[in-house]
């Protein structure tokens, strides 16, 4: 697994900004220079088997009862199991588990789901297992990941709708229509580290803020398309402050009808850099590589918008599956 030889100045920045023990500060740093094996975890699509096919570790308080933590002696790896390949589950980081756990909690079922970010699409179907939506639209704006997301939607059966589309155009189509709409934002990828792989630039302050910009956009977006009484989720996997809390007390100054939501369970990753309630997976917590999360609510109480039928029938929306289920 691939390490850092010189501890680069920005990551010492980075660890003193978001973490105010120095142990805490050693250990984010060693898990990012020198990475060890993370443990996978899945999504279960499908009912899960009676007998567990891998080893699973004791779930956590917050973990939702359709995905397990694999013990890191899993063996056949996850993506080789012949469930795998019949869509009976998703195999993820677990960091990505714990990103979810604020929208599943406070989003309503059978409601409009738009995951704006949604490739490879692990968010879509958690949205899809854990919210049971009426309507779900999986957009991705880069067109060379629509495959990927496709691909896995329909292994694992999800009913849905694919765009490749920017989020603008989204949010001119979609305004006050949806009750969840899901921001996982393009980022500077620092988390990738903890993986073991590389993250080019991901410290240069140009970088972070090109990022910034990019998320500012797309949550300005998001803002519009989601419906009186909805909820928004930011995440990132990343952990500059610039990309994740600044960004979120920038929206609230630009969305004051938006109120962040405190998530039951969560206390212990609260994010030292705010009192917003703003949650932080980090990787020395040996869970998974790192992720920042939050949950807002539109606090309006005018009337939502019909969603719009004649947006799904443009031929470069796709359905990725037939609905099967009761």
């Amino acid at each position: 697994m691939p390490t850092i030889s010189k501890i680069p100045n920005q990551l010492l920045k980075l660890s003193q900004k978001i973490l105010s023990d120095k142990g805490e500060q050693d250990g984010f740093i060693e898990a990012l220079i020198h990475p060890q094996p993370l443990s996978s975890s899945v999504l279960w699509c499908q009912p899960r088997p009676l007998d567990s096919p891998f080893p699973v570790q004791p779930p956590l308080p917050w973990q939702p009862s359709f995905c397990d933590r694999l013990t890191f002696t899993a063996s056949p790896r996850p993506s080789q199991h012949f469930l795998h390949q019949q869509g009976h589950f998703y195999c993820l980081d677990f960091s990505s588990v714990f990103a979810a756990i604020p929208w599943l909690h406070y989003a309503p079922v059978h409601g409009i789901v738009v995951d704006l970010c949604a490739a490879p699409g692990g968010k879509s179907i958690a949205a899809w297992v854990g919210l049971h939506p009426q309507l779900l639209v999986s957009n991705e704006s880069i067109k060379k990941r629509i495959g990927k997301l496709i691909s896995n939607l329909k292994r694992c059966h999800v009913t849905g709708f694919v765009s490749n589309a920017d989020s603008q155009l989204l949010r001119s189509h979609l305004t006050q229509t949806s009750d969840l709409v899901i921001v996982d934002a393009p980022c500077t990828g620092q988390s990738l580290l903890a993986k073991g792989e590389e993250a080019p630039g991901c410290f240069h302050p140009v970088n972070i803020q090109k990022s910034v910009g990019r998320q500012r956009r797309i949550l300005a977006n998001a803002a519009h398309i989601v419906a009186p009484q909805g909820y928004l989720a930011y995440m990132t996997c990343t952990f500059s402050w610039e990309e994740n809390e600044q960004v979120c007390a920038w929206f609230l100054r630009q969305f004051p009808q938006f109120q962040p939501l405190v998530v039951p369970g969560l206390e212990a990753y609260q994010s030292q850099l705010t009192n917003l309630p703003c949650y932080r997976l980090l990787p020395q917590s040996g869970l998974g590589a790192g992720a920042f999360t939050m949950v807002l609510k539109n606090q309006l109480q005018s009337s939502r918008h019909p969603f719009p039928g004649r947006f799904l029938d443009h031929p470069s929306i796709r359905k990725t599956h037939d609905d099967g289920r009761e």
